[in-house]
Order: C-alpha cells, then sequence, then structure tokens
C-alpha cells in the first residue's frame, strides 16, 4: 500500500541494466515482467520493499525490454497493458526506489541460468534480497529454477523470497493474461478488480478532423499503440494532464463506423471543459462500460445516444468513487 514517502512518477528512475548509479545497486530486487503491474505483482513488489526496510536499502524492480514472448513470438504482438510510462506511475504509487529495464535480446535470452545469478543479481546489482514469483523460470531455454535460485544465494550472498500466486475474491488467479482478456472483452470491472487499481493509458492528444465538435462533443483523440486489444465501445472514463485534478468525461474506442471506419482512435469528451490539449501527454483511466460501438439511422440518433451517454457515465463515475489507495496516489502524482 502506498505510504508517505512514496515517490512521484516523475522522480522514479527507470534505468538500463548497465547504466546503474551506484545508489540504486545493493537493494532488494523484485524480478519479473510486470506488465499490468496487478495485485499479484504488488505482493512482490511489497515484499521487496519489506526486504528493503529490513537491511536498510532501495526496493527496485528488474523487467526486461522488450518483453520476452515479444522476443521470441513477435506475431502477433503481445497487448501491453503498461508500457514503459505506464508502469513509472504504477510503481512509484507501490513505493517502488528504481525500475531496471534489461534489454532482452540474443545474447541476454542465451545467458546460463549460472551466469545470470553471478553477473546479473550477484554482480551488476549486489543483490541482498531477490523476490520472485512461483514458478519463476530464468536463463537460457527457461533452465533456471526458484530452487537453484535459492541455493544460488545461500552462495553468493543474497537472500530469496518465493511469493505465492494471488487468488481473486472468485477463486480465479490473477494474471496478466486474465486482464487483457478482460479488457478484449470490454469488461473494465473484471479488468480493474484483478488489477487493483483502475487501468489507464497515456498519450498524446492528436488533432482529428473535428467531427465531435461539429456535432456538439469536441473531443481529445489519443492514438493508441498497435497492440492494443481493448473493445470497441463506449467508456465512463476521467482525464488528467499536467498533474492536475481528473475530469470526468465519456470517451469512444474504435473505428467510428457512423463516418469513416478509420484507424482505432481514443476520443475523449471531457464534462465541462473547455481548454485546449492538443499536443499535451494526457492520462485517460477506464471507470466502467457503456456500450459497443454502433451505427445508427441517422446524425440525429447518433447525437441522441451521445448524450444518454454522457448521463450514464456521469452516474457511472459518481458512484465510482475515488477507488482503491493506489488510484488515490496516482491521482495525486498527476
Amino acid at each position: 500500500m502506498p505510504d508517505s514517502h512514496t515517490p512521484t512518477a516523475a522522480r522514479l528512475r527507470t534505468l538500463a541494466l548497465d547504466d546503474l548509479p551506484l545508489d540504486l545497486i545493493g537493494g532488494a530486487v523484485a524480478i519479473g515482467n510486470f506488465d499490468g503491474v496487478h495485485r499479484g505483482h504488488a505482493v512482490l513488489i511489497q515484499t521487496a520493499i519489506a526486504e528493503a526496510k529490513r537491511h536498510n536499502s532501495n526496493a527496485l524492480v528488474l523487467t526486461f525490454d522488450p518483453h520476452p514472448r515479444t522476443f521470441f513470438r513477435p506475431e502477433p504482438p503481445v497487448f501491453r497493458l503498461t508500457p514503459p510510462a505506464a508502469r513509472a506511475r504504477i510503481m512509484a504509487a507501490l513505493g517502488v526506489d528504481g525500475v531496471i529495464a534489461a534489454r532482452f535480446d540474443t545474447a541476454f535470452s542465451q545467458l546460463e541460468p549460472t551466469a545470470f545469478e553471478e553477473d546479473v543479481l550477484a554482480g551488476r546489482l549486489a543483490a541482498r534480497s531477490v523476490i520472485v514469483g512461483e514458478g519463476f523460470r530464468f536463463g537460457k531455454g527457461r533452465a533456471g529454477t526458484t530452487e537453484q535460485l535459492a541455493a544460488a544465494g545461500e552462495r553468493l550472498g543474497f537472500r530469496v523470497a518465493v511469493v505465492e500466486p494471488v487468488v481473486g475474491e472468485d477463486g480465479e488467479r490473477i494474471s496478466s493474461s486474465a486482464i487483457r482478456e478482460a479488457l478484449a472483452a470490454g469488461d473494465i470491472a473484471t479488468a480493474n478488480r484483478l488489477l487493483g487499481y483502475r487501468w489507464f493509458v497515456i498519450g498524446g492528444v492528436v488533432h482529428g478532423d473535428h467531427r465531435g465538435r461539429e456535432l456538439g462533443f469536441p473531443t481529445a483523440n489519443i492514438a493508441l499503440p498497435p497492440d492494443c486489444q481493448l473493445r470497441h465501445g463506449i467508456y465512463a472514463v476521467t482525464l488528467a494532464t499536467d498533474g492536475g485534478p481528473p475530469l470526468a468525461g465519456v470517451a469512444s474506442y474504435g473505428r467510428r463506423p457512423q463516418f469513416d471506419n478509420g484507424a482505432p482512435l481514443l476520443e475523449v469528451y471531457v464534462f465541462d471543459f473547455d481548454g485546449d490539449l492538443y499536443g499535451r501527454d494526457v492520462v485517460v483511466t477506464f471507470i466502467d462500460w457503456i456500450r459497443p460501438e454502433m451505427t445508427f439511422p441517422s446524425v440525429d440518433d447518433l447525437v441522441e445516444t451521445m448524450r444518454r451517454d454522457c448521463e450514464t457515465a456521469r452516474r457511472q463515475i459518481e458512484s465510482a468513487g475515488q477507488g482503491s489507495p493506489i488510484d488515490k496516489a496516482l491521482a495525486a502524482s498527476g
């Protein structure tokens, strides 16, 4: 859970494995892909924070770029739940001191388990504690096991903690795959419950065709990454920028079948807002699902439905409240 010393995303350092300052070595290191930084990941991170406090050091995260699955099997592309900028915000909200990204290339993929233990963990990181999930595998051919890692820790001088899988209220195992499936179905409630916070995206506002303004609903348009598999539809959202408070709104993600059926675009109509967002980075947080994307008999029918969408979104956002402690920390950090 975030506490009073939680760093902001702007202060959180994300560094390459080969470019670490001395003050970020010798800490407690949680290892994983951390895509989504969900409730299971949060337990690993909280364990790392507890270990770091135990020996008065930093709580660090070691992750991999690109995602190993992207390296070994680039097609189909992995739906990245939390690209680096989003991951940094969440890690900061959780209280991590630094994120270390190891470049996952051919040379790294061929590291023998012993080399990973000796050269990376004991060598470049000088880790005092290593925290991994149950079933963690590492090294060439995924040959390294948690048992081997624990034995290496005894030999090399770092403590190993293995965290059991986290199970949700309904008994399901919390995983990035389950969250991707929920978002692909438009099931924001399930995705947010598994994450432990509300899913969000970060992107720059670009010029569109201004059709929303002509219809009376001016929108901030954000092009999401091509790998995004969020279900096309209408959502209740908030939008924040420049450290300001989140503003309530309604968003459409899809191809605009009423007009051009073009490339997918996120279009956000912010209630009671008359500012200029062009060229600015914004954080769009998804509160709830409203309806699928569809076509209408006329533009007037579309406009009337959009008015009802706005009323629905206002009710959903009001009833949702401030969210989890992580949501509150994210909102405070801007």
